[in-house]
């Protein structure tokens, strides 16, 4: 069956990194664009970044760009997010999502197919 596991989350510091992980099995992942979206206590879900199936081009939500890398390795059917910088309103619960063959890097929840289980991040000293 279809599986996203992320990993990789827990407390940082202000300032620090951290560096999410999403293992994908069950689904050609190759053929798939991949997106990580977060989810802050108390509000919606937020597209944070996302990735061509071929890694040929990236994307940022404007509160994350230049600080979060979003990249994948096709041999190992994984995705990452680097987080550098972190601040405490990154704190959230951060899920991958898989779609397949995109006409273009969707913003919206609802257009990806699968969704892992989530990990949480804590920006706190």
């Amino acid at each position: 069956q279809v599986q996203l596991v992320e990993s990789g989350g827990g407390l940082a510091q202000p300032g620090g990194s951290l560096r999410l992980s999403c293992a994908a099995s069950g689904f050609d992942f190759s053929t798939h664009a991949m997106s990580w979206a977060r989810q802050a206590p108390g509000k919606g879900l937020e597209w944070v970044a996302g990735i061509w199936h071929d890694g040929r081009d990236t994307y940022y939500a404007e509160s994350v760009k230049g600080r979060f890398t979003i990249s994948r390795d096709n041999t190992e059917n994984t995705v990452y997010l680097q987080m550098n910088s972190l601040k405490p309103e990154d704190t959230a619960v951060y899920y991958c999502a898989a779609v397949s063959m995109p006409p273009y890097i969707s913003r919206r929840p609802g257009d990806y197919e699968y969704w892992g289980q989530g990990t949480q991040v804590t920006v706190s000293s």
